[in-house]
This record gives C-alpha cells, sequence and structure tokens, in this order.
C-alpha cells in the first residue's frame, strides 16, 4: 500500500476511534499548561494532574513559580519524577518569562524553545493546544504509533518523526491527529499487551510486531 493510500486508512480509522481526542493535561491558561507539559516528562499526564491539582491552587502567577523556593517546589513536586530538576526548571522558567516577555507564554515556537526546561516537544504542544498553532508534537506515544503503522523508520530521531507525519498528514489535522495518536498509544496500541486482536490497523502494522501477536496477552 502506498503511503498516501496508507495515511488515508489510518485517519479514518482513528478518527472513528478518537473523534473527541483532546489534551487531558489539566489547565485553565497557556502558564498551566505549559507547567504541566514540563512536569509531564518521563511522567504520565494521570500524576501530573494530581500533582497540578494542588500546584495551581498555590502557585497562581509567574510571580509566583519566580519567588519560591527550590525546596518549597521540590516539596510541592516530590510525587513525580525529576522533581528535582523540574522544580529548578519552573523556577527558572519563571524568572525568564518575567525578564524576557513580560510574564506572558510566548506564541511561537523559538521563543518557547528559548525557556529552561523547554523542548520542541513542549513547545508544539503549548502553540497548537493554547494557540491553535499547527503543529505535531511527537511524544513518546506518537513516536511508537509511527513507527509501528511505518509512517517512520524504526530508527528514525523524533525530529525525523515528525517531519515525515507532517509530509503526510495534512496540515489542518496536524494538531487533531496528534492528540489520537496519543489515545491510540495509551489507550489500545501500547508499548506492551497492545490490543493488537481488536486492532482495524492490524494489517498496517510492522512485522516484527506481527510476529510477536502470539505470546501478547490483549488487555
Amino acid at each position: 500500500m502506498r503511503k498516501e493510500e496508507r495515511i488515508k486508512v489510518i485517519l479514518k480509522e482513528i478518527d472513528q476511534m478518537f473523534p473527541d481526542a483532546k489534551c487531558e493535561l489539566n489547565h485553565s491558561n497557556a502558564l498551566e499548561l505549559l507547567i504541566a507539559v514540563v512536569l509531564s516528562a518521563q511522567t504520565t499526564d494521570k500524576s501530573v494532574n494530581i500533582v497540578t491539582a494542588d500546584l495551581f491552587k498555590k502557585y497562581q502567577s509567574v510571580e509566583d513559580y519566580a519567588n519560591a523556593s527550590i525546596e518549597d517546589l521540590e516539596n510541592d513536586l516530590k510525587k513525580i519524577g525529576l522533581y528535582k530538576n523540574k522544580s529548578k526548571n519552573i523556577k527558572l522558567l519563571a524568572q525568564t518569562l518575567i525578564d524576557h516577555y513580560d510574564g506572558n507564554v510566548p506564541n511561537n515556537r523559538k521563543d518557547l524553545m528559548s525557556l529552561p526546561g523547554v523542548g520542541r516537544k513542549t513547545a508544539n504542544v503549548v502553540l497548537s493546544v493554547i494557540y491553535d498553532f499547527p503543529a505535531l508534537a511527537v511524544d513518546t506515544h506518537v513516536e511508537r504509533i509511527s513507527k509501528r503503522l511505518k509512517l517512520a523508520k524504526m530508527d528514525d530521531s523524533v525530529l525525523d518523526v515528525e517531519r515525515k507525519l507532517c509530509k503526510v498528514i495534512p496540515r489542518n489535522r496536524w494538531n487533531k491527529t496528534h492528540h489520537q495518536f496519543i489515545f491510540f498509544g495509551r489507550y489500545f496500541c501500547k508499548a506492551t499487551n497492545p490490543s493488537c486482536q481488536y486492532c482495524p490497523l492490524y494489517e498496517l502494522c510492522v512485522d516484527p510486531i506481527k510476529l510477536k501477536k502470539k505470546s501478547i496477552k490483549v488487555d
């Protein structure tokens, strides 16, 4: 099957499976989403939402984060992974927003990626969710799905995956497809024990995955 046909089939199926897929990180403004995505590195959205439920009540402005002590931030974030490094980055991030962006979250990738702790994935999430700018963030789920469905090669870098997806997926679908791929990877095509027996995209999956299906227990 040609790649153009493959992506049409994939998009059609995930539209049916996850028509309402959206960002699952709780937030009410750009700053909260930025903080939440920074915290989500190597941490589940569920864990981040538990922590931010209290965090966002305690820190309601960029100044609150900038003025907080590292010790306080570490204590507030200690339930998630890499909390010490994330505490430092959030304090520095907040101070950078105050010093260079009048306390506002930038609306372009270059400025977002200048912030401590913010990489391309985080910048893309903020751009797409907050500013509705076409961007296709590649996290661990999107990367895994893209490689299993032969939209990228197994040894492709995250940036390679993003470029290849943006090339074959219509620009006006980037934001939507990002969330649908996350849902597909998080709830269906998991890293371990994927629900292969019920997968409508089974025939498009890479051969190494198919060979393992007999020994995989379906959730």
